[in-house]
């Protein structure tokens, strides 16, 4: 987006005001690195955490080692407070980085302490249990009449806070169709606000599109996983990925979102990252069950949050609401709230019938090895 500055016809790029004050909730990997880069893109940042020993890790040895390890120096001027409104006090803008389970408390809580002027941007992922409403939704019914964001991209928290080159959206409503002042607008600003040398947002104007493939993508990583865990190589994972984005698209189009936003980064570029990497808990938790482990053998027994797994219940039935098919979701969840076994699941998901790519052709037709290809599938995940 570009104004014109009335010669020849050329174009400049809009100049845009950064949000000056900005405070991060969430003092886990991924709010320390956003935090991280706020500090970085010279803003005065703030860190607010539940837990007191990482607040004082962070001002007193300026690392969050129990996230981030030892590796990432976090920068002098970004403090750290366990007390939300102090954390809080006269920022400019705030941003949500706990998990999906909690941002509805964190939202309330945030509306009762702050001015309706100052703007949220989640960038938490996924879809809130029995409302069926993604995280930017949330925050609208929690708060109300506050402006909402959301952030969502493939990056690693580590790589992010490391400094490596890393590209994200940000997403928000737009004030006009025709993006008239889109200087003024919150996904604008706040990519303003955190670009760096190596952290570079892109803007959108479709929040609900950017939302749905962050949720969605983590369900897809626990398939990807299973699969991986089982035995199974590069090209499951790659039927996997691709017509698991074909689901996100599907339900971005349903919730009033585009299709074309499941393309970009929030959706494909999200996707690969997080189905092809053990460095995802969502693709690890499903390498283990692939490989036979269930409940507290997963991670050890620690306690590590898959958004995945909840999402994997919240993303089928808001799909079942706008009769939507999502049947690589829906395998998810059969097996991994349902009982089902995965060598079943998957061989159930291989021997559909077969039907067209582009969707709009709408045709479907017998699948004529269907009854070798659950054989086949369900002995592999046997042996």
């Amino acid at each position: 987006m570009a104004a014109a500055d009335g010669s020849a016809g050329k174009e400049v790029p809009l100049q845009v005001r950064p949000y000056k004050r900005i405070a991060v909730l969430g003092g886990g990997a991924w709010g320390t690195a956003l935090a991280v880069v706020a500090a970085r893109a010279g803003r005065q940042t703030r860190l607010w955490a539940r837990s007191a020993e990482t607040v004082d890790d962070i001002n007193q040895n300026r690392r969050n080692s129990r996230y981030l390890g030892d590796e990432v120096l976090i920068p002098e001027h970004l403090a750290a407070y366990t007390d939300l409104v102090a954390a809080t006090a006269g920022v400019e803008a705030v941003m949500i980085v706990t998990p999906s389970s909690t941002v509805r408390e964190i939202a309330e809580a945030l509306d009762a302490i702050l001015p309706t002027r100052v703007p949220v941007i989640v960038c938490a992922t996924g879809i809130e249990d029995g409302t069926g409403y993604l995280m930017a939704d949330v925050v609208q019914h929690a708060a109300p009449d506050r402006p909402v964001g959301a952030l969502s991209g493939p990056s690693f928290a580590l790589e992010t806070a490391r400094g490596d080159p890393t590209a994200v959206t940000i997403a928000s409503d737009f004030a006009h169709d025709d993006h008239a002042l889109a200087e003024e607008q919150v996904a604008t600003r706040m990519a303003v606000s955190l670009t760096t040398e190596s952290f570079r947002p892109y803007v959108s104007d479709d929040l609900t599109g950017v939302e749905v493939g962050g949720a969605v993508k983590n369900v897809l990583a626990i398939a990807c996983g299973m699969a991986t865990g089982a035995g199974f190589a590069a090209n499951t994972r790659a039927a996997l990925i691709t017509r698991g984005l074909d689901e996100m698209k599907v339900l971005a189009e349903a919730l009033g979102g585009r299709r074309e936003t499941v393309t970009g980064l929030s959706g494909i570029g999200d996707l690969t990252l997080t189905c092809s990497n053990e460095a995802s808990r969502n693709f690890s938790f499903g390498v283990e069950m692939g490989r036979g482990k269930r409940g507290a053998e997963i991670f050890d027994g620690r306690a590590v949050t898959v958004e995945g797994v909840r999402n994997a219940i919240s993303a089928t039935d808001l799909a079942r609401r706008h009769g939507i098919a999502m049947p690589i979701c829906e395998t998810v969840r059969g097996v991994v709230h349902e009982d089902r076994a995965l060598g079943e699941a998957f061989a159930a998901l291989w021997s559909r019938p077969l039907e067209a790519e582009p969707r709009a052709m709408n045709l479907t037709f017998e699948h004529p090895a269907d009854r070798r290809a659950i054989q086949r599938l369900a002995r592999a995940w046997e042996e």
